[in-house]
């Protein structure tokens, strides 16, 4: 199976006021890993304009455990945590792990599929998306919904 996992590179726009990565930073770099990910598995910018759907967020959480600094060695893990059989709905997990092996923050965000012109939630979930989404790798406690 697939990793998706990505080094991060941090920038002097991502630190607060105490000199380390911001709190919003975590969860753009979240969405920007996810983005990546859709875009491998062929869901494209293209793709979902064409057939009129996309990824809806209900809720996005973030626990800091250790503080990330500029010039940390940061690696991002992304797995689903929890999915329905027909892909509807999903929970996915974004981990922060430094180089000592040490997890330093953990995203959760759970989703859908939204059909962009009805807004409303897609229904059924386009075959496409339940084909990239079943592509991710699961966490050790993944949960089938």
């Amino acid at each position: 199976m697939t990793l998706f996992s990505k080094e991060l590179s941090f920038r002097w726009s991502d630190l607060d006021p105490n000199f380390h990565v911001r709190h919003s930073a975590y969860y753009d770099f979240g969405a920007q890993h996810r983005i990546e990910i859709l875009e491998s598995l062929g869901l494209t910018m293209k793709v979902l304009r064409s057939q009129n759907f996309g990824p809806i967020l209900f809720k996005e959480e973030c626990v800091f455990r250790k503080e990330i600094m500029l010039s940390d060695k940061i690696v991002m893990h992304t797995k689903i945590s929890k999915m329905r059989p027909d892909a509807s709905r999903w929970s996915i997990v974004h981990e922060f792990i430094n180089d000592e092996d040490k997890l330093c923050a953990i995203i959760t965000v759970d989703g859908a599929w939204m059909d962009t012109k009805l807004r409303k939630i897609a229904n059924p979930t386009p075959e496409i998306a339940m084909d990239a989404i079943r592509n991710f790798p699961k966490t050790n406690d993944f949960l089938e919904l």
